[in-house]
Formats: structure tokens, C-alpha cells, sequence
């Protein structure tokens, strides 16, 4: 997994370099770069087993309240439009807006919830293995 992860890092550093050396006007922003969740604690080592990268593009409604989950693998996300307010099971909690990036707890039960006049949408990349879930409820 971390040779995959190294060789993803290093395709898109030449890519980048890359468009900078043909003159075009390319900016790279880093949105989130940790070892450790939101709430602090260090991240745990990738699972073992046949990578599986899974990218989900996730709406929820004005108002709406996810059901008590906990993902098993690494994920991180940004939040496109609305928000979002994540709440873990010892009531630590994290609010979203626009454009904020999230490094999401791993094997901890938490919820989101919009409490705002719009829809929240969020894009999620989980680092997991093939058939094994990126969440339980």
C-alpha cells in the first residue's frame, strides 16, 4: 500500500512539475496534510491486503442527521458547498464550511449533522483494501 501510495505521489509531482516547466499558470494548494484525525489522534497503520481506493461524492439535505458510524480505514474529504458538523462519540466536535478538508477519525463512532439552510456536499477518498468495508453503523 504505501509503495502504490508513493508511486501515486510521485506521478503527480512529475505531472505537476511538469505543467509548471510548458509555462502554463498551475497553482497547487494543499488542503490537508496529517498523521493525525481531526480530534488529534495519530492515525493507524493501512491495512494489509489488495488496495482499494474508493472516492465518494456525498450530499446531505438541509437539516439532516446521519446515523451513529465509524469507518475502519484512513479517509479525509472536502467539503464543496454547505455545512457540515461532525460529532464523535466522547461529544468532541468539528464545523465545516466550503472549502474546509477534513482528516476523518478512524475506528470511532461518529455522526454528521447539517444544521445549515443548504445542502452539504462532500467529497471522501477512503485508503481501504478489497472487501473489507469503509464503513459500519
Amino acid at each position: 500500500m504505501k509503495k502504490i501510495i508513493l508511486g501515486i505521489c510521485i506521478v503527480l509531482f512529475l505531472s505537476i512539475n511538469g505543467w509548471a516547466a510548458g509555462g502554463e499558470n498551475v497553482a497547487v494548494e494543499t488542503l490537508a496534510k496529517s498523521s493525525s484525525s481531526w480530534d488529534g489522534v495519530v492515525l493507524s497503520e493501512y491495512p494489509k491486503g489488495k488496495p482499494e481506493i474508493t472516492i465518494l461524492r456525498i450530499k446531505i439535505p438541509a437539516g439532516a442527521e446521519l446515523s451513529m458510524h465509524e469507518h475502519p480505514v484512513i479517509n479525509a474529504g472536502v467539503l464543496l458547498s454547505g455545512e457540515l458538523t461532525v460529532v464523535a462519540e466522547d461529544k468532541k466536535k468539528l464545523h465545516l464550511k466550503a472549502g474546509d478538508s477534513i482528516v476523518e477519525v478512524v475506528n470511532k463512532a461518529h455522526y454528521g449533522k447539517n444544521e445549515g439552510t443548504k445542502t452539504a456536499e462532500i467529497i471522501v477518498f477512503f485508503a481501504g483494501t478489497v472487501d473489507k468495508p469503509i464503513t459500519i453503523k
